[in-house]
């Protein structure tokens, strides 16, 4: 049974020409070659078995047939353009749910969100917590905001932001801060460290990079989350290892101290989202956040 409709490559390349009076301008404005937009022309005029133009000098002329199968290609092709326009417009003004963890969400982004509303004021900001790497899908979500290393699954979109650099930090009101902010790093080995459950290879792969020995770590309380483990660090309890961004703010203020500095590991902060996404608001909120990213 023969197709319905012809090529919809073939009825776009006859609609723009048929609209400019141009093979050349129809190819400019779909970025395709002169020669693909006449191949389809001539597809469409073989399968529809009849002459759609004529030549008029170095322009075209349309035929009857042409004329009217312009006047229904343009009107659907018309109506295509208002309905994605639409659709657009529905999906910009709709909320944007960008999921991150509980951490991320407390100690980085609660504190920006002020800014971030003045700087995008179009984008209406919904904020969800997870606790995992999201499905390849995103159910529920426009994106999501991580802190971890790829590879990443294949249905996303991905726009790398910053490298993560991690660090030890711990308070003023910690009982050894004198003599650790005059320590080497290896003074660590002594201390009870604080950690989470949810990144157990944190310490591990900041010792490597101090040429710290692994084995010589020892490890004190342990948290589900960073957020509770950099809160008992503020209150003086141990000392712990925390990505950079996180801690920006306490180190300013006094309330942390981070006297070995913050060194590169695997892992990125990351914006994702599913690769099928459209939605033009990804873009935007990825060139934001890593402009907050960036060093100072």
């Amino acid at each position: 049974m023969a197709r319905e409709l012809p090529s919809l490559n073939a009825l776009r390349a006859f609609e723009a020409a048929s609209r400019l009076e141009s093979a050349s301008r129809a190819a400019a404005e779909l970025h395709v070659t002169h020669g693909a937009i006449s191949r389809h022309i001539h597809s469409l005029e073989a399968e529809l078995g009849v002459a759609l133009f004529t030549r008029e000098g170095r322009g075209l002329a349309l035929t009857a047939a042409g004329r009217r199968l312009r006047d229904g290609a343009g009107g659907a092709f018309e109506q295509l353009r208002q309905c994605c326009s639409e659709l657009r417009r529905g999906s910009s003004q709709a909320p944007f749910v960008l999921g991150c963890s509980g951490s991320l969400l407390a100690r980085w982004v609660i504190p920006r969100l002020e800014r971030m509303r003045r700087d995008l004021p179009s984008l209406q900001l919904n904020l969800s917590v997870i606790d995992a790497l999201p499905a390849a899908g995103m159910p529920g979500l426009a994106a999501a905001l991580l802190l971890a290393e790829p590879p990443w699954p294949r249905a996303w979109q991905v726009q790398e932001l910053a490298p993560e650099r991690i660090g030890p930090v711990f308070s003023p009101r910690h009982p050894r801060a004198t003599a650790l902010r005059k320590a080497k790093p290896s003074a660590l080995a002594g201390e009870a460290l604080l950690h989470t459950t949810s990144r157990p290879q944190a310490w591990p792969a900041w010792a490597r990079v101090q040429r710290v020995a692994v084995r010589t770590l020892h490890y004190g309380q342990a948290f589900e989350h960073l957020y509770y483990m950099l809160e008992a660090a503020v209150s003086g309890l141990g000392v712990a290892i925390a990505p950079q961004p996180l801690v920006a703010d306490d180190i300013e203020a006094g309330r942390l101290l981070a006297p070995w500095g913050f060194r590169a590991t695997r892992a990125c902060w990351t914006l994702c989202a599913p690769r099928a996404s459209g939605d033009p608001r990804f873009a935007a909120l990825a060139g934001w956040l890593r402009r907050e990213l960036s060093p100072p």
